[in-house]
């Protein structure tokens, strides 16, 4: 039997073809469409919601270190040209950087910021009081901040431009504070830092509703302290504010010895504990992050080191990124950070009491800064 091979013809309808070939097409462009629908809307329902995007980095709690273990971190982290703090302070840096800073970006905003990348978060900003309906006419560059007794301790804020020296002295006024912490100086190495924003010894001027009189200076090597009164032009009430002005530290840079900020501190917490409690304390420099954001770390440390005998300087670092951007600014302040706790757990022998010869006016106790040594 000879084999044939069969043919069958199967005879098809072109329009049957191309109709299912456009089907196929739309349903692929469809879902690249929703693709990317969803991709893009993504970062907007982040901004949204200032934490969604931080959500496992707010949500990290680093173990506070024992000070009996402290040294030893120290010297591990030290290894290999500071390797380890190094490590540590680049995994810093997208902290907070999800969350919005609209009303900073405003046209009506932009030349009351020193800086254009550094934004107080519309969340947590500070607002001026306003009778306009002007969104922008509540706007100052500051940002609440943690301390370790309360989610508003401080207020850090960039250093006052000419045309915000008011608006400075409005939030102080508003803010009911008591005392400005002043980290910078007006001007370093030729460049402008902050506008001096007070008047001279025994002199007054008036910024917008605030006469200011500058009642009381005592400078020292390292720092001068000043007393300012304040009047409200319209209502006549009177308040008195301290100024604590450290004069020895270099922009992007640390003091030259962890011992005389450590000092300086002690002065600001005294007068936090003795006359601010309960009223934000204002800390500048020039952009109200670095060494802003230095002072507030020591402060907060040094009271955890002292009441929970441990330390946790990474979480704490942390959790002011998540309020306002670039707190602590460059590596170098982060380790400065770490040595000056391991100097305050390892004092030299050097004695301190000299240093608070004179200050009668302010305050002479410095007992709190031996407790632990």
């Amino acid at each position: 039997m000879s084999e044939r091979a069969f043919v069958f013809d199967c005879s098809t309808d072109p329009r049957g073809v191309i109709a299912g070939s456009v089907m196929a097409v739309l349903i692929f462009i469809i879902l690249v469409c929703a693709a990317a629908f969803i991709f893009l809307k993504k970062p907007n329902l982040m901004r949204k919601n200032p934490f969604i995007g931080d959500s496992k980095l707010s949500q990290k709690k680093d173990k506070a270190i024992p000070i009996t273990k402290f040294p030893d971190h120290f010297a591990l982290m030290s290894l290999d040209e500071d390797r380890g703090f190094g490590e540590e302070y680049e995994n810093l840096s997208p902290v907070g950087t999800e969350q919005t800073q609209r009303v900073a970006t405003l046209p009506e905003n932009k030349d009351k910021n020193r800086f254009s990348n550094v934004l107080p978060y519309d969340w947590n900003r500070v607002k001026l009081n306003t009778f306009t309906s002007n969104e922008g006419s509540d706007y100052i560059n500051a940002s609440y901040m943690p301390g370790y007794n309360s989610n508003r301790e401080f207020i850090a804020t960039q250093g006052p431009l000419p045309s915000t020296v008011n608006d400075f002295w409005r939030m102080i006024w508003e803010q009911r504070v008591k005392g400005i912490v002043m980290v910078t100086n007006c001007n370093e190495r030729g460049k402008i830092k902050c506008e001096k924003y007070w008047p001279d010894r025994n002199q007054s001027l008036l910024y917008g509703e605030q006469l200011v009189t500058h009642r009381y200076e005592q400078q020292d090597i390292n720092w001068t302290l000043r007393e300012f009164s304040l009047k409200h032009k319209s209502t006549s009430e009177e308040r008195t504010l301290k100024h604590f002005h450290f004069t020895v530290w270099p922009d992007h840079g640390v003091p030259q010895g962890t011992e005389i900020l450590i000092l300086f501190r002690e002065l600001m917490r005294q007068h936090i504990e003795r006359e601010a409690t309960g009223t934000p304390t204002v800390v500048h420099c020039s952009a109200g992050v670095g060494r802003t954001g230095t002072i507030i770390a020591l402060d907060v440390l040094l009271q955890q080191l002292q009441k929970e005998r441990a330390v946790g300087i990474n979480a704490f670092v942390h959790k002011m990124r998540l309020h306002r951007p670039h707190m602590v600014q460059t590596e170098s302040q982060y380790v400065f950070l770490h040595q000056c706790i391991m100097d305050y757990l390892q004092p030299t022998q050097r004695s301190n009491e000299g240093i608070y010869e004179n200050v009668d006016t302010i305050y002479v106790n410095a007992t709190a800064l031996k407790e632990l040594r």
